[in-house]
């Protein structure tokens, strides 16, 4: 069946994720052609790209996503836009996140440890005593911008993992913004670390910031680039240099990791270990906002709180998106698909199919079963899923316990993030 080619665009615009993710669209084209065809226009200074197949329907994106040897991670890496050159894709593909079995799997297997039953009990009593002082440091009345108060506990909790000095978590900050941000202009330059709060380790990463984000061709420079972020990847071997016992960074280099897998394992944690809980957090909290029987349920039976980080992560997916692309000739829902075509699948579409989830477009903190895709499927299911989590329900069950009847502040709809990949909030103020 065909379809406006015009209409399937948009879910490729970042501006349209500004104004919202288009579940009436995902929606429409889910029932028209769950597999279409998407083309890539230029944006900004972003030039046009070949296209791809967008992957809509749960049953689709959860094949796509266990099959990496027919929808491979490691050919075109993992976002939609190619990288802008051979030898970015080439560094892309040293990523854990960007790798195949049976490369994947060992990478995998190197930073496992950091995530068992064991470790994450241990974890778990430091998060909840961090969220408990968060919520309590809070005016008891007033209006509070959700957004920095939701990114702090899970940054803080990287910082830790990674071995990373107090006085720098800010970096961390930065450095996603400009990566997951880069679309959005109030992002895509972020420099919020106080030079003179950093540590003398801080202080000279940021020496080696790149001042010019435009490549030699005129073209913008990758913000996931080796050259883009010559100051993270500076800050990381300087802190393997002496890492703290027991952190991630110690235990990548025991690992025996080449110095790129070393640097592209660091960028996937340091962006991606702290950006999707710091867009689900803010996310689940106006969800329940914009449901206020759902909070008032939350609030009467907190031993719902378990569901609820799932059901809200359903509902408010973090990722809107990932790439992978065809190994070699196939049919995928009767769409023929070419070896080496992108195929994208849309996790906030597969999370509202109506097939799977009754009455999908309903907040429900009961839900059960829930087999949302927010963490992935398959080999690639996200390693910190559970401490994720841990952290959503520590933050979730002090911020119900201490404000009996929140409500979104008067005025405009928060500001989104302008992204195709990520779903997040700028600003959530909170009147309580």
């Amino acid at each position: 069946m065909g379809i406006d080619q015009a209409r399937a665009n948009r879910i490729f615009l970042p501006e349209t994720y500004a104004e919202g993710v288009p579940y009436e669209l995902f929606r429409e084209l889910r029932a028209e052609a769950p597999v279409c065809w998407v083309e890539e226009p230029a944006v900004g200074p972003w030039p046009a790209g070949p296209g791809y197949w967008a992957v809509l329907r749960h049953a689709d994106v959860k094949y796509v996503l266990r099959t990496p040897e027919l929808f491979s991670s490691h050919l075109g890496a993992t976002q939609i836009r190619d990288p802008g050159t051979t030898a970015d894709l080439d560094f892309a593909r040293t990523m854990m996140l960007n790798q195949d079995p049976p490369d994947h799997s060992r990478l995998r297997r190197a930073v496992a440890a950091a995530f068992t039953p064991r470790a994450l009990r241990e974890l778990t009593v430091d998060i909840e005593r961090r969220a408990a002082e968060l919520v309590a440091g809070i005016a008891p009345s007033g209006e509070v911008d959700i957004v920095p108060l939701a990114a702090d506990l899970p940054v803080w909790t990287l910082a830790r993992i990674l071995g990373v000095p107090e006085q720098d978590r800010q970096l961390l900050v930065d450095w996603s913004n400009r990566v997951i941000g880069y679309q959005d202009p109030d992002h895509a330059r972020s420099s919020t670390a106080d030079p003179s709060r950093l540590t003398a380790m801080g202080r000279d990463a940021l020496g080696h910031r790149p001042a010019d984000l435009t490549a030699p061709d005129g073209r913008p420079l990758d913000p996931r680039s080796r050259a883009a972020l010559a100051d993270m990847f500076a800050y990381a071997h300087a802190l393997a240099e002496q890492p703290p016992p027991g952190s991630m960074v110690a235990r990548m280099r025991e690992a025996g990791l080449s110095a790129a897998e070393f640097e592209t394992m660091f960028f996937l944690f340091a962006v991606a270990g702290n950006e999707t809980l710091r867009n689900g957090l803010p996310g689940a909290l106006y969800s329940l906002l914009t449901h206020p029987e759902q909070y008032r349920l939350l609030r009467r039976r907190p031993e719902l709180t378990g569901s609820a980080v799932d059901e809200l992560l359903r509902f408010w997916p973090p990722v809107i998106e990932f790439r992978r692309t065809a190994t070699r000739d196939l049919v995928l829902a009767g769409r023929p698909i070419a070896g080496g075509d992108k195929v994208v699948v849309y996790h906030a579409s597969a999370n509202r199919d109506g097939t799977v989830f009754p009455d999908p477009d309903r907040l429900d903190l009961t839900r059960t079963p829930n087999d949302h895709v927010s963490f992935g499927h398959g080999p690639h299911f996200c390693v910190g899923a559970q401490l994720a989590r841990i952290q959503m329900a520590a933050m979730l069950r002090r911020i119900v316990a201490a404000w009996p009847e929140p409500e979104p502040a008067p005025g405009p709809p928060p500001p989104r993030l302008v992204s195709n990949f990520q779903n997040g909030l700028k600003e959530l103020r909170v009147r309580r």
